[in-house]
């Protein structure tokens, strides 16, 4: 398997392993100008970068917060973890989420996200009239208590 990124703008920084043991590539917002993102407020921060996965559809790219902008400032994507199919050929872009309460600038070239090479497995999918029952049934948020 081999994964191939084609650079769309010039300054665009390749998502690279920061150790040989990291288990994904972090990803560098590659912006014209710094981007202010409000308390509350969601931008989408493009990377400069295509990606093509070279794989039978049983992968995914997965982007995730990257735990040092999410526990220092609050700023983590703001779909939680984005999915990038095997198909898609744009820019990967970042919806960074502000959940703090002060404003975070998001500089040029900045490690923003990072991105993980996951498996699919995806079942056939049946409509049924029936489930079968189990000790939990259909007990919901809380239902298995605290403890």
């Amino acid at each position: 398997m081999r994964l191939k990124f084609k650079r769309l703008k010039e300054k665009a920084v390749l998502p690279k392993r920061m150790t040989a043991e990291s288990a994904g590539c972090d990803l560098c917002a590659c912006v014209d100008r710094p981007v202010l993102i409000a308390p509350g407020q969601t931008m989408k921060i493009p990377t400069g970068f295509a990606a093509e996965l070279e794989c039978d559809g049983s992968y995914v790219l997965l982007i995730y917060a990257r735990s040092s902008l999410a526990a220092n400032h609050g700023i983590a994507p703001a779909n939680c973890v984005g999915v990038v199919d095997v198909d898609y050929r744009g820019e990967i872009m970042v919806p960074l989420h502000n959940s703090s309460q002060e404003p975070y600038t998001v500089l040029d070239g900045e490690r923003i996200a990072q991105m993980i090479v996951t498996p699919v497995i995806f079942p056939d999918i049946e409509e049924v009239t029936e489930l079968s029952d189990t000790e939990r049934g259909a007990g919901g948020f809380g239902s298995t208590g605290k403890r």
